[in-house]
């Protein structure tokens, strides 16, 4: 069975409309485990922050969208048992550490991040971690 780590690009439209929101969705329900590193819940909730400060969204919507996050059944790693190969990622890829926290993450666990940040899949895909890194209007479809 696929392992999927999903990143917060990801997470956010399963509870906001946007482009690329109905790909998002098929991975909740793509008959495969998804995965986060615990730091997806705070990167989701500074873009929920953001959605807030741009009158995109009500505080009650951050709340209610972090709380129904809670009852997903996605399997949350640690991040400190992440951060030394994280680390290590981001100085050979030359992406962020919190990217690469997901990178990580999907190295440990012999999954594929799906992700719709063009800028971390456009940076990976070609590369040496590409099998890794899937975009998320290439989930396939479940019937």
């Amino acid at each position: 069975m696929r392992r999927y780590v999903v990143d917060a690009s990801v997470a956010i439209k399963w509870f906001v409309p946007e482009i690329h929101s109905d790909a998002a969705l098929r991975a909740q329900h793509s008959g495969t485990h998804l995965h986060i590193p615990a730091f997806m819940v705070l990167e989701l909730g500074n873009v929920l922050a953001k959605k807030i400060r741009r009158n995109e969204l009500t505080p009650g919507d951050g709340e209610t969208i972090l709380r129904e996050l809670k009852q997903l059944p996605l399997q949350r790693h640690s991040d400190a048992r992440l951060f030394a190969a994280a680390y290590q990622l981001a100085l050979d890829t030359r992406r962020s550490l919190y990217d690469c926290l997901y990178l990580a993450l999907a190295e440990v666990i012999d999954g594929i991040i799906v992700t719709a940040d063009h800028k971390f899949f456009a940076g990976l895909r070609n590369g040496h971690h590409g099998r890794r890194v899937m975009w998320v209007e290439d989930l396939p479809v479940v019937t």
